[in-house]
């Protein structure tokens, strides 16, 4: 459905959730098209093996992997520190991991572990890498949402609480907060130097994403899956339209389906929640004074 023919060579990509499924499939359509690509997720294990096979069927040899875990703050600032530190430049961030039937406890840093990882983790690695991503414009963020998003609901009283919700209820959180932060990110940012797109990949059999929830469910979801959903390939040449094409340049605040702008949520267009979300979000991940590029200069 997505054709660019786009050459990415001297370009740096960060590939959340790499290692497998659509992220993998990302990472190997960008690394097609000369880009220094890193991978990452929790499991080094599989990086390495992910790493040694994009290596082999792209002949790409810029392929890097670092290990993140979105569940653990300081995992996401350790990675952040890293990557900073040792690229000369980020010029794509693909924002795709993301997990569902995690279970229902609280992380070390006092969160809901699904919000963390399908969302709190996501808008810290994101928050921390703005100023980066400047530095290297013009850049483009790529945010993974889910048509789940659409039962879902932010109430912040509750959002992080155990016990309240089902796993697809949490899910169905997570990912609204994912499209509302894209829309208000893209505002915040204010520019075509960093522009911030959502994109929904429907549904994509042959991925590790029901791996977490009860076998039966999951043989349900599966036969569904495998009955409509697209191949994962497709995904992965649908956010590689988002990260490459020319004509996505000045495009931002949008969200993406089968590579059209497709409708959004409906609370994607309240200023005040929003905000609040944005502002609460920043208060939960314990965004410091040194971290706050709103209150700082971005150089």
């Amino acid at each position: 459905m997505c054709e660019t023919g786009t050459k990415l060579y001297g370009k740096v990509a960060i590939v959340t959730g790499g290692s497998s499924g659509v992220g993998y499939e990302a990472a190997k359509n960008l690394a097609g098209r000369g880009a220094r690509v890193i991978i990452a997720s929790r499991n080094e294990t599989k990086l390495k093996l992910a790493r040694d096979k994009l290596e082999e069927e792209t002949g790409n040899k810029e392929i890097g992997y670092k290990t993140m875990d979105l569940g653990l703050f300081k995992s996401v600032r350790d990675f952040v520190s890293e990557t900073t530190s040792t690229e000369s430049r980020l010029d794509i961030l693909v924002n795709n991991a993301g997990a569902v039937g995690l279970p229902d406890v609280v992380t070390e840093d006092g969160l809901n572990l699904t919000m963390q990882v399908n969302y709190f983790g996501t808008f810290l690695l994101t928050y921390l890498l703005i100023p980066f991503l400047h530095k290297s414009a013009p850049s483009r963020i790529i945010n993974g949402s889910a048509g789940s998003m659409y039962i879902g609901t932010i109430d912040f009283n509750h959002w992080n609480d155990i016990g309240r919700y089902s796993f697809i209820e949490t899910l169905s959180n997570s990912k609204l907060a994912m499209t509302l932060f894209n829309v208000e990110l893209s505002k915040r940012l204010n520019s075509d130097d960093v522009t911030a797109n959502s994109f929904d990949p429907f549904v994509v059999p042959d991925t590790d994403v029901l791996n977490q929830i009860p076998s039966g469910i999951r043989d349900i979801a599966d036969f569904f899956i495998r009955l409509v959903g697209q191949p994962k390939e497709e995904v992965g040449a649908q956010i590689t339209y988002l990260a490459a094409a020319p004509e996505m340049k000045h495009i931002s605040g949008k969200h993406y389906k089968f590579c059209m702008d497709w409708f959004n949520h409906w609370l994607a267009s309240d200023d005040e929640l929003r905000r609040k979300l944005w502002e609460v979000s920043k208060e939960l991940v314990k965004i410091s004074a040194d971290e706050d590029w709103e209150t700082n200069v971005i150089r």
